[in-house]
């Protein structure tokens, strides 16, 4: 999956970028059909303040939709892990939708070829 890493008004270290990195590949065996995704980590909190809140962004898209989640934390890897399990949960109650309506769509559809089977049967 294609990442794209935004670090807003800093420069984030490798590590930390191969971390988040790692940690959404792992996304793919949930949904095998992300087709990429876009991170922002950000600082948010007072220029003089030494303590910043660190922010975590991460917007996943997929075939016809996107899922986003946000997470605020004192370290953009407890923000990370936070973060990735919200997406699971996401992607597989997004996948679980996806293949209730595939069903109900196949149901309909071959009650539409059951009805057209009766119609024609009945002469007129």
């Amino acid at each position: 999956m294609r990442i794209q890493i935004h670090c807003v008004h800093f420069t984030a270290d490798q590590k930390l970028l191969d971390f988040i990195q790692k940690k959404l590949d792992k996304l793919e065996t949930f949904n095998d059909r992300i087709i990429s995704g876009e991170v922002y980590l950000r600082l948010e909190g007072s220029d003089t303040s030494k303590v910043k809140q660190k922010v975590f962004e991460v917007k996943l898209f997929l075939p016809g939709d996107s899922i986003f989640a946000r997470q605020q934390g004192t370290t953009f890897e407890e923000a990370t892990d936070v973060v990735v399990d919200m997406l699971k949960n996401k992607l597989k109650r997004h996948k679980d939708k996806q293949r209730n309506i595939s069903a109900q769509q196949i149901n309909e559809s071959t009650d539409l070829v059951e009805a057209d089977t009766v119609n024609e049967d009945i002469e007129y």
